[in-house]
């Protein structure tokens, strides 16, 4: 069998989180994400124009510290000076930094944060994509 055409990229995630009104705050007042859709109180979908981020209030019963596999999530910057203005911007705003700005081998710029649900998100410079 082949493989269908190719996707059309990572722009989808979901997230369990114990305090979603802090999350919402962290990605639309600090990230700039726009809601897209409130089903209910317990979930929230938001964008910040061709990707969605989906928050969904972990209930008492979920083990927040079990199986999960993610290390990380990603925001493209366009610039690597931007990177610079987030993490400062960030900074400002008392976000709990992970590890300063750096520049990779690959030419990319970077440094990483923790949103309210200590989810590791990575603000990112990487020139093919950027």
């Amino acid at each position: 069998m082949q493989r269908p055409a190719p996707t059309e990229g990572l722009r989808h995630v979901a997230l369990f989180v114990t305090d979603l009104e802090a999350c919402e705050h962290f990605y639309v007042e600090l990230l700039g994400m726009q809601v897209e859709w409130r089903p209910d109180p317990d979930n929230v979908y938001l964008s910040s124009g061709n990707d969605n981020l989906a928050l969904h209030r972990a209930t008492a019963e979920f083990d927040i510290s079990g199986n999960q596999k993610l290390d990380h999530i990603g925001f493209i910057i366009k610039t690597p000076e931007h990177v610079d203005q987030w993490y400062a911007y960030l900074q400002h705003h008392n976000v709990v930094m992970r590890q300063p700005p750096r520049t990779h081998r690959d030419g990319a710029r970077s440094f990483y944060c923790y949103d309210p649900a200590n989810t590791v998100v990575q603000i990112i410079y990487h020139p093919p994509i950027s």
